[in-house]
């Protein structure tokens, strides 16, 4: 069974910067595609970026272009997270995403907040 542990998340002031980590385990085989998505109260769920298993990566979430990248060790099954220049309208459960040749998976989530 698949599982997708995600850490890293707290509080940081606005400017600040975390890591988001993912460690993936489970699959059959290796993954096809890593990412991450987020949850901001009140709204609804919106994918940040993906990386494939040739680790090239793609930001999808126009706000986070230049301050966000999402990284990957393919040997370890874990995708990373760098948030930088934090704003509080970043504040959201972010979630890992995987997919193998079974189908697609998402993490539990773990709580960013952004915040004086």
């Amino acid at each position: 069974q698949v599982q997708l542990v995600e850490s890293g998340g707290g509080l940081v002031h606005p400017g600040g910067s975390l890591r988001l980590s993912c460690a993936a385990s489970g699959s059959a085989t290796s993954f096809y595609s890593m990412g991450w998505s987020r949850r901001a109260p009140g709204k609804q769920r919106e994918l940040v970026g993906i990386i494939n298993s040739s680790r090239i990566s793609n930001i999808l979430l126009d706000s986070v272009k230049g301050r966000f990248t999402i990284s990957r060790d393919n040997a370890n099954n874990t995708v990373y997270l760098q948030m930088n220049s934090l704003k509080p309208e970043d504040t959201a459960v972010y979630y890992c995403l995987a997919e193998d040749f079974r189908g697609h998976y998402s993490g539990q989530g773990t709580q960013v907040t952004v915040s004086s």
